[in-house]
């Protein structure tokens, strides 16, 4: 019979917790955030630098061997949640996630510690949309090089090396100068999308990229419900606060019983979430039912996360509806990330499809 899996913080894990909330705290405010998204370069490039340098947040799930930190998906999972409650504008998830678990199924050890070291950003270039196990778009090689257009890439624009699946089965690295990234309208402002074009460009094959690319979106999907909790518990906790400051009837609004019937369900929802997301940052890092924890997680954290945004813009009345306020920087994190790594019904008939549940 298997060991239940710890849930609970760890002390190494609420000091690491402790320190990136206090960097974001201080580099990383709504109003500095909501500037961004009006700006033509959104990434905030300066707390990424803090983040990966200054940190080593980059390096996480980088053994020590090969310039990285060798933490755990847990550890992680920490990081992404701080990450969600600030909706910061930097590339963790596609670089020292998802680009770096690709790079780990390949060996490519000399990218590894450049994207661990912060010196690079990699990005994997397959849709955010793509769910782990999917089928996804790759691109010709002729004559050893490489041609065609990859959309839905996110953070594409601010990548180094794009990391390119091809159809002769392998992951190629092509630098991002060598290759026409294009901006595409995003929903989430925090997180843009671009379409990737190659027109005779040079790659270095690194390995095969099925292995590679389904491991890197087990993981993103996986560590991505940790960044939808990190969204969800800053939304409830803030709208808590300010319906104990709002009065109306000369009573504070929190107060009224229909709101605290719907702040209790909500309350309910996001410690759902931790349970569901702590226990796929477990399973990533033990490899117990991996596939199946990825699964249950993101079935369940897409709808909480966008539920709790679209009541926490309610429940915030007039003020929620204004731009000045950052929640519907949240709503619209909470929005795409419902769709990015696999929708929660591909999650669920993938789940139905690893219990032997399928439908009739």
């Amino acid at each position: 019979m298997s060991a239940q899996p710890d849930l609970l913080y760890s002390e190494e894990e609420e000091a690491l917790r402790a320190a990136v909330r206090g960097l974001l705290t201080d580099h990383s405010d709504p109003t500095g955030v909501i500037a961004r998204t009006e700006s033509d370069a959104p990434h905030d490039r300066a707390l990424w630098k803090a983040l990966a340098e200054g940190m080593g947040l980059a390096g996480l799930l980088v053994p020590e061997a090969q310039g990285g930190q060798g933490a755990t998906y847990r550890e992680a999972a920490v990081a992404l949640e701080e990450l969600g409650r600030s909706v910061a504008p930097v590339p963790y998830l596609t670089s020292a996630v998802v680009a770096t678990e690709a790079l780990l199924a390949c060996g490519a050890e000399d990218l590894l510690g450049e994207l661990a070291s912060g010196r690079r950003i990699g990005v994997l270039a397959v849709g955010l949309h793509t769910a782990p196990g999917a089928a996804h778009p790759a691109v010709r090689v002729e004559d050893g090089l490489l041609h065609g257009e990859l959309t839905g890439i996110a953070d594409a624009t601010v990548a180094d090396v794009l990391l390119v699946p091809a159809d002769d089965g392998a992951l190629y690295a092509v630098d991002a100068a060598a290759a026409t990234v294009t901006p595409r309208a995003s929903l989430d402002l925090t997180r843009p999308v671009a379409t990737v074009a190659l027109d005779r460009a040079p790659g270095r094959r690194l390995g095969d990229a099925g292995p590679a690319v389904r491991r890197a979106l087990r993981a993103g999907a996986g560590l991505l419900a940790s960044e939808q909790l990190g969204l969800a518990d800053w939304l409830l906790t803030e709208t808590v606060r300010y319906l104990k400051e709002r009065r109306q009837f000369n009573r504070q609004v929190g107060g009224f019983q229909a709101l605290k019937h719907r702040l209790a369900r909500l309350w309910l929802e996001v410690a759902g979430l931790r349970a569901a997301a702590r226990n796929a940052a477990d399973a990533l890092t033990t490899g117990a039912d991996a596939d199946v924890a990825v699964a249950v997680a993101q079935a369940y954290a897409s709808q909480v996360a966008v539920h709790v945004a679209e009541e926490a813009l309610q429940l915030h009345g007039g003020l929620g509806m204004t731009w000045e306020h950052p929640v519907h920087l949240y709503l619209k994190r909470a929005k795409a990330d419902s769709i990015a790594h696999g929708t929660a019904g591909a999650h669920r008939e993938a789940l139905a499809e690893l219990a032997d549940l399928r439908a009739p």
